[in-house]
This record gives structure tokens, C-alpha cells and sequence, in this order.
């Protein structure tokens, strides 16, 4: 495969997330966010992160060798992945059904009355995508594949916006960073673990 095709992910992903972040601020510049186009554009940049993290995951667990804790964090991963899509998708679909930011409440409300959409999609289910890529990243450094400091980043990153979510900008430029090795790395054939299925 085109080595640039490999390595666009880790590049452009950090982007849409940093495009989300500061979309998101200005959004909230008139004291609301959403419903609107800077809520639909900025909720789509984060989506098209979500789908250019299933090339990153499965480049991570190839790059860890394979073995089964790089699967299992991996699918993890995939899984957070999944359930942030179903959030940000149920975000978008408010946006274009309320009239008003008022009128967003309501409709949030009723979704996430369904039961197991709470914990789900807003709770475990996006909490999973940081444990997933943390993981792999802790292997990585375990295995030298990595300095120490690129799961230091992963974590800064899934940690920032946990404080303040104006800070996602911030977090998005700790995972471009960290992204950077990996990058370089993911041309690089990794050993296969013994027992691992090559897939």
C-alpha cells in the first residue's frame, strides 16, 4: 500500500478534531451552541475523525505485533469509536430537528430516556475509545516502539477536554504530536507476535 495513504490518518484525524474544537468555540461565542451551521460542521469534522481512527486502531495493533492485548485494545478502542459516531450522529439529527437551542433540550432529553442510550452512548461506551488508544500506546513505549512520552500525550489528550472542553483544541495538538512517531512507523512492518493471527 502507498505509504502516504498509510500515513494521512495519524495527520488528518488530529485536524478534524482540532477543526471540531475550535469550530466548537466559536459556536459558543453568542453565549449558545447549536442548532446551526457551525454545530453540524464541527460535529461532522469530529465523525470523519471517528472513521479515519478505524484505519489508526487496526495500524496500532499491527504496529504492537499483533498479539491478543493489541487486539482486544484495538476493538476497544473500535468500540468507543462507535459509540462517539451514535453520539455525534444524535447530535447532528437535534440539530436539524430543533428550531432553536431552547428546543435541543427537550429533544436530548427523550433520546437519551431510552433505555441503555445514557450509559452507552454518553457514559462507558465513549470512555472506551481513550482506554483503547491508551493502551496501545502504553504497549508501544513497553515494547520501544515509541518514547515514554507519546502515551504522556494520549493521555493529556483524552484528559484535557474531561476538564474543559474548550481545551480540545489543546488535546487535538497532544495527539498530532504524539501521532507523529507513530506516522513515521506506520510503513514500518511490525513483528508478529508467536501464536498472533496475521490478518
Amino acid at each position: 500500500m502507498n505509504p502516504r495513504i498509510l500515513r494521512t490518518p495519524f495527520v488528518a484525524a488530529p485536524l478534524l478534531v482540532l477543526a471540531y474544537g475550535v469550530i466548537r468555540i466559536l459556536d459558543g461565542l453568542d453565549g449558545s451552541r447549536g442548532p446551526g451551521l457551525a454545530w453540524t460542521t464541527g460535529h461532522l469534522a469530529f465523525i470523519a475523525a471517528l472513521i479515519l481512527f478505524v484505519p489508526i486502531f487496526w495500524q496500532l495493533r499491527r504496529m504492537a505485533g499483533r498479539d491478543t492485548v493489541a487486539t482486544v485494545s484495538a476493538v476497544t478502542g473500535l468500540a468507543g469509536g462507535a459509540a462517539f459516531l451514535a453520539q455525534f450522529t444524535i447530535d447532528i439529527v437535534v440539530g436539524f430537528m430543533a428550531a432553536d437551542h431552547a428546543a435541543m433540550g427537550p429533544l436530548f432529553d427523550r433520546v437519551q430516556s431510552i433505555p441503555g442510550v445514557s450509559p452507552v452512548v454518553y457514559g462507558v461506551g465513549p470512555a472506551l475509545f481513550s482506554i483503547g488508544q491508551l493502551a496501545l500506546a502504553v504497549q508501544l513505549a513497553f515494547l520501544g516502539r515509541v518514547r515514554a512520552w507519546v502515551p504522556v500525550l494520549v493521555l493529556a489528550y483524552s484528559l484535557l477536554p474531561l476538564i474543559d472542553k474548550d481545551l480540545i483544541p489543546l488535546s487535538a495538538v497532544c495527539l498530532l504530536v504524539s501521532f507523529v512517531p507513530l506516522a513515521r512507523r506506520a510503513t514500518v512492518s511490525a513483528p508478529v507476535a508467536p501464536g498472533a493471527v496475521r490478518t
